[in-house]
């Protein structure tokens, strides 16, 4: 199992096969996808399935957020090449509920930019919100992005965030 970062709070590291179910589970709760396209959990499993795969490829992927104290599963976070602009790497992350307000989306998102800037070449690492997510975007703003222009794709626009390598 590679870990990506650990501190006093929790781990990010590769999901285990047998984890599975506490990935899909973590989508089942309508306001933890309220900013997120619909997908069925048979979506979410292969989404878990493509994950476990994506780590023999490297440096990428979706990883599991844990308490370091009790073990208990916080999330998911995501590192990615981005899909709309070469070049830049996106990062993302969905946390449990009851893990909402403490500060840890926040440092999971400072976490993954030191990841993406310490294993990668590239320069510019982006996070995209739904512009009603004004949670995201302050956790964004927090972590050291700056917002950009809005994102425009064909099914609408997306809040734009971008971090440079100083």
């Amino acid at each position: 199992m590679n870990i990506l970062h650990q501190d006093q709070n929790f781990i990010i590291r590769q999901f285990l096969a047998q984890e599975q179910a506490l990935f899909c589970d973590l989508f089942e709760d309508g306001e933890v996808t309220k900013y997120l396209p619909y997908r069925s959990r048979e979506q979410y499993k292969e989404m878990f399935e493509v994950a476990l795969e994506d780590y023999a490829k490297g440096p990428f992927g979706r990883f599991g957020i844990f308490d370091v104290e009790n073990n208990d599963f916080i999330g998911m976070c995501l590192a990615r090449n981005f899909a709309d602009v070469s070049g830049q790497i996106e990062i993302g992350y969905t946390l449990s509920k009851k893990y909402w307000g403490k500060g840890i989306a926040t440092e999971v998102s400072r976490a993954l930019v030191q990841y993406c800037l310490e294993n990668t070449e590239e320069n510019e690492i982006v996070a995209v919100t739904n512009l009603d997510n004004i949670g995201s975007q302050k956790v964004l703003e927090k972590a050291g992005f700056s917002r950009i222009d809005n994102l425009k794709r064909s099914d609408g626009e997306l809040a734009y965030y971008l971090v440079k390598r100083s």
